[in-house]
């Protein structure tokens, strides 16, 4: 079992106050961490402020072979940090191990994104009032950064905060999900004890509420960047002051199957869109909008290939889904069923519990007006919703305060067309599901899904700031 520590900079502390994790599907207690305070939130944002006058001046080249290092190591210790995922928060083996594969791929697309970290020259006296001047503008480190992250993704989404955070030659302070502690830490290890780093610019402290908003209300920090819930993502935008807020947030992720889709393909994807890691995905897909005159055969068919799915212990290399998070969200899991069925819906697949875990379920006859479509589930549960057209899937699609990711299965290309016309989401997909998420596109959301985007290039934008020059 593996102890998580604090870091102050480059330092590490030992704390006399620990906490355990337990885990998802044994119970068991899998890894220790400490428990910090609102002054500890409050050093670390010290030292970060500190090192960030060491960070910004140090060369591109040092912040690449940095990145480059940390990819590397990590490649080596796969099995570690895959295990470790697995233990903290019940992600099947052959997941635990994409997302690591997924890690290495996001921080070296990040260190190759850094090379194209420019800006451009401006004609300043392309007006009667301007000047000739050589002038231009360029990407320079926003600041002190607070990233936050959740547990779902527990290694690849910090990646995305901390690789180019750290690569645009800013310094941070990681919060780690409570739920991951240790994988945080062994993460941010590979970047302290790295050769190329830069000296104190990653710190990593732990807690809830009370570290977070020491953390998010300081003045301190330039950019605070989340991935959470749209509670404390509203919390965060209230009280972070004016700093740049990056803010990756919740989703009820739809998809419309029209009536000229492929219908076994559709139903093949949907069921894996659904119930990949226990639902418990952002864009996991919720809400399938079906063509009335498809309606059955799909609802057989995503029946049946959900069934298919292997449901048990994470350690498997077979199991398809494990546990979800903890308790409270198997029993939150079952209630959504239970009211479904309690309006007149009806579960075709699931809705009950195996061995224990919560079952991949599907809901069939599902109305507009019942809860289980209203709102994020983070569940492994679906919902098929009758429709008679187009154009009432993508209002009802559209419904909804979320707006993270849409899709829709057609070979129709005007209706195609229409969907990229009409949906109201950050992503669109066509042809497969809206789990798709590829680490180098951008990634965000609209309505309540967030502002501003992941993805290396893009989160680079989030973490720099435009200077303009002029020079006479």
């Amino acid at each position: 079992m593996i102890e998580a520590k604090v870091f102050m900079g480059s330092k590490e502390i030992e704390k006399l106050e620990t906490g355990e994790r337990r885990s998802p599907y044994s119970g068991e207690v899998v890894s220790t961490f400490p428990i910090c305070s609102a002054e500890d939130a409050k050093e670390a944002l010290n030292v970060a402020r500190d090192a960030f006058e060491v960070a910004k001046k140090s060369p591109l080249s040092q912040r690449i072979a940095w990145l480059r290092d940390v990819a590397k190591r990590l490649k080596e210790q796969k099995e570690l940090f895959a295990k470790t995922i697995t233990d903290e928060i019940g992600k099947p083996l052959m997941f635990s191990r994409v997302e690591v594969d997924r890690c290495v791929e996001t921080i070296e697309l990040t260190a190759d994104a850094l090379t194209h970290l420019r800006g451009e020259t401006i004609p300043t006296d392309a007006t009667f009032s301007g000047k000739k001047s050589t002038a231009f503008w360029r990407r320079v480190p926003a600041g002190v950064v607070v990233a936050i992250t959740p547990f779902n993704f527990p290694l690849n989404l910090a990646a995305h905060k901390l690789a180019p955070a750290l690569g645009a030659g800013c310094s941070v302070v990681l919060k780690p999900t409570p739920e991951a502690p240790v994988t945080g830490y062994l993460f941010a290890k590979l970047f302290i004890e790295s050769e190329y780093a830069i000296e104190n610019a990653l710190s990593v402290v732990y807690g809830d509420a009370e570290v977070g908003s020491a953390l998010v209300t300081s003045d301190i920090p330039r950019v605070i960047s989340f991935t959470g819930s749209v509670p404390v993502g509203n919390i965060i935008t209230k009280s972070a002051g004016i700093k740049k807020v990056s803010l990756e947030l919740g989703g009820n992720a739809a998809t419309f199957v029209e009536k000229s889709a492929d219908i076994s393909h559709a139903a093949a994807r949907c069921a894996f869109g659904a119930f990949v890691n226990s639902g418990q995905v952002c864009i996991s897909l919720q809400r399938i909008y079906v063509d009335s005159c498809i309606y059955d055969e799909f609802a057989e068919a995503i029946a049946k290939e959900t069934k298919k799915l292997k449901v048990g212990s994470p350690y498997d290399d077979d199991t398809f889904m494990g546990p979800l998070i903890n308790e409270e969200a198997k029993d939150r899991a079952m209630s959504w069923v239970e009211s479904a069925k309690k309006e007149g819906a009806r579960a075709i697949a699931g809705g009950e519990l195996v061995d224990g875990i919560f079952a991949p379920t599907v809901i069939a006859d599902v109305r507009d007006d019942m809860q289980i479509v209203c709102e994020e589930v983070f569940a492994p549960i679906v919902s098929l919703v009758k429709v008679e057209s187009f154009d009432e899937a993508v209002k009802k699609m559209n419904d909804s305060p979320y707006g993270l990711q849409f899709s829709i299965f057609t070979n129709d290309l005007k209706m195609m067309q229409q969907a990229l016309d009409q949906f109201e989401c950050g992503g669109i997909v066509v042809n497969d599901v809206p789990t798709v998420r590829f680490d180098i596109q951008p990634y965000g959301g609209m309505k309540l899904s967030g502002v501003g985007r992941e993805g290396p290039q893009f989160a680079l934008e989030e973490f720099t700031e435009i200077q303009s020059v002029v020079i006479f």
